[in-house]
This record gives structure tokens, C-alpha cells and sequence, in this order.
């Protein structure tokens, strides 16, 4: 399998796992046809072209051929130049490594990260929140990200892949995309009664298991295990930690826990404000799962996943 039908197959899987409606995601793939078709000639050359098939911009391939022929991919969550030495040294002593892979934003994806931010908005109206109410809280913490990021160093690890020679993938959303999709279906099947059941469920996933054995199980953060959980809300994706503003709306619209990968302070101190259950199920962990849900996509082409940086490979093949 060529590099750019990994790629591919991850962010399809990204788009059939959205919380959105699908028609809301392919109408982000119109719109940046119709801003790339109105640009005068000069400008054109400064679009990014994977927006017109890809709509999130946290996920690129920043270096590499696209044509390049895989068949093992070194996934981790957070890649630098030390991972990037690391897969170069373990190429020297043999391994067959066609690409890394990386969770979390980099290169291409890393500046423009923050609009992959507004499908909260989504998420929240889906949980009752009014979509204007959600939109407005949602507008001011985005520019808040974007403005953190245009600081970053975000070529820091494409210019040691450009060095080193090997191609370097980010998949973001996609990846969350899963996991919360796999998190809402398990969770609407079994109907967790009480903030506790909400432990135990979690920890029938393999990938939480294996963070429990390394110290970093799921916790309650705000609330008692035998308090009753209520309308459960999972904020698995969407980019980062969204506005501390929301939870006085979640509990307007009746949401009584919020379960993520974890959680800034401030949120927490406002989830108690109003009465709402918080329950961290873990950052790698979580992650761990998103991605291996679509490593499982890959394994099924005949791709290998050597896992580092924080990734806990689980196969469900």
C-alpha cells in the first residue's frame, strides 16, 4: 500500500466516524473548493490542496512522497526530533520502516489545528445546547488556541524527518473521531447508571486496562462513584480542551457527567460550580484507542504498526 492510501483511509474513516452529520463535513469540503476557485492566479500557490479532500486540518502528511510504498508505520503520540532519531536508528539496525506516524498536530497540521476546534459547537447542540449559544462561547476559545500555536515551533520535527529522510504523517481527528464513536455506542448500549459504572465500563477496554497497570487509570475528578451519572457527554475530539464557559450550558440542557481525555483545571472548577460529574478516562489511553482503531483499517491492507511515544497497540483484527 502507497503512503497516500494510508493516509486516505485514515481520514475516511475520520469522516464515517464525525460527530457531524455527514453533509455538514462534505459541505467544508465545497467550501474550500469555492474559496480555492476564487483566488486570483498569484495567491493560489499559498493554498493548502489537501483541503480540498481532507477537512481536517490537524491531520497532513508533512514530508515525504506520497507514492512511497509501506509496510511498516512507526506510530506515536507525540513526535519530536528524539522519535525521529529513534526510528532512524532502528532502520540502521535493520528494521524495515517505511514512515512515522504521529498523533498529535505537526509540521502542516500544527498552525492551522485550531478550526478542527469549531465541530464542538456540534458536539455541544447535539448534547442540548442551543447551536448559537455554542458557537459564540466556542469563537472566543478558538482564537484563544490559535493565538497560543502561531508561537509554536511547528517544523521542529519535519525538518529532522527532511534530514533523516523519512516521511512524516500526522492523524489527528480521524483518530479521536473513533474513539469517540467507539466510547457513545458502547456506552448507549450498556447505560451506565451510576459515576462509578462509568469506571467499570472503561475498564473492560483493553487500552484502559493497560494504563491501569501503569499507573494512569481512569478517575472521577468531580463527583462520587455512587452518584448517578445522567446524560453522559463525551468530549473525545474536537481538537483540544474547549471553553470553560460550557458546563453552566450543559447543565442547563441536562447533561450530569462529562467524560474526556482529560481536563485544565478551570474546567473542573466549573463542572463542581454546577453539579457536574467529571470522569478523566486517561490522555494516552484514549488516544491509544482512537489509533489503534484505525492501525486496525491498516493491518487489514497488510500495513504494520510498531508503536512508541505513548502509543498502547492493541489489535482487534
Amino acid at each position: 500500500m502507497k503512503l497516500i492510501e494510508a493516509y486516505k483511509i485514515a481520514v475516511q474513516a475520520g469522516i464515517k466516524n464525525d460527530p457531524r452529520p455527514e453533509k455538514d463535513v462534505e459541505q467544508i469540503l465545497k467550501d474550500a473548493k469555492e474559496t480555492y476557485d476564487k483566488l486570483e492566479d498569484g495567491k493560489k500557490e499559498f493554498f493548502d490542496l489537501e483541503r480540498l479532500w481532507n477537512p481536517y486540518t490537524d491531520t497532513r502528511l508533512s514530508f515525504g512522497d506520497p507514492d512511497t510504498i509501506v509496510k511498516k508505520l512507526m506510530w506515536g503520540i507525540d513526535i519530536g526530533t528524539g522519535e525521529m532519531l529513534l526510528a532512524d536508528r532502528l532502520r540502521e539496525k535493520g528494521m524495515d520502516i517505511s514512515a512515522v506516524v504521529g498523533h498529535h498536530p505537526l509540521g502542516l497540521a500544527k498552525s492551522p489545528f485550531p478550526e478542527v476546534m469549531s465541530m464542538q459547537s456540534d458536539m455541544y447542540h447535539s448534547a442540548g445546547v442551543p447551536i448559537n449559544i455554542a458557537e459564540g462561547i466556542m469563537d472566543k476559545r478558538i482564537d484563544e488556541v490559535h493565538r497560543s500555536v502561531m508561537a509554536s515551533n511547528y517544523n521542529q520535527s519535519v525538518d529532522a524527518a527532511r534530514l533523516l529522510n523519512i516521511p512524516l504523517l500526522s492523524i489527528h481527528t480521524p483518530a479521536d473521531n473513533m474513539v469517540q464513536r467507539f466510547l457513545e455506542n458502547m456506552f448507549k448500549k450498556e447505560d451506565p447508571k451510576y459515576v462509578g459504572d462509568i469506571i467499570d465500563l472503561l475498564m473492560t477496554v483493553p487500552e484502559y486496562k493497560e494504563a491501569s497497570k501503569q499507573n494512569s487509570p481512569p478517575e472521577i475528578i468531580a463527583g462520587k462513584k455512587k452518584g448517578r451519572a445522567g446524560k453522559i457527554v463525551f468530549k473525545m475530539t474536537g481538537g483540544t480542551s474547549g471553553p470553560k464557559e460550557i458546563y453552566e450550558k450543559m447543565a442547563q440542557a441536562g447533561v450530569g457527567t462529562a467524560v474526556g481525555m482529560h481536563f485544565p483545571d478551570n474546567h473542573i472548577d466549573e463542572a463542581k460550580k454546577y453539579n457536574i460529574n467529571i470522569v478523566v478516562a486517561g490522555h494516552m489511553s484514549s488516544d491509544s484507542l482512537g489509533v489503534n482503531l484505525i492501525a486496525d483499517l491498516w493491518e487489514k491492507k497488510g500495513v504494520e504498526t510498531i508503536p512508541f511515544s505513548g502509543l498502547i497497540r492493541v489489535s482487534r483484527n
